[in-house]
């Protein structure tokens, strides 16, 4: 499983654990990913996505998945965000 959001493009971010005499090792800040379902009442159908926590309220924040998905950047998207983005378009045309 990748660790990418797939609505808002988070992805792992490196960095140091730090000790008391400033000792530095590697580590990963990973993103908080979690399983959520998203339904599309335009399309008429329900999607299972891994995505952030902020990308959970970044779609209550624009009110419907439809509505994020719209004003979304093509960039931060996953390749199949992307393909339901092209029809969502087409549809709402």
């Amino acid at each position: 499983m990748s660790k990418k959001c797939e609505l808002t493009g988070k992805i792992p971010l490196k960095g140091h654990n730090v000790s008391h005499a400033n000792n530095k090792t590697k580590r990963r800040f990973l993103p908080n990913l979690k399983k959520v379902k998203f339904k599309s009442e335009l399309l008429k159908r329900s999607l299972r996505l891994t995505v952030s926590n902020a990308g959970v309220r970044s779609v209550d924040k624009k009110g419907s998945f439809d509505q994020f998905l719209i004003s979304a950047k093509s960039r931060d998207l996953s390749l199949r965000l992307k393909k339901l983005k092209k029809s969502l378009a087409s549809k709402s045309a």
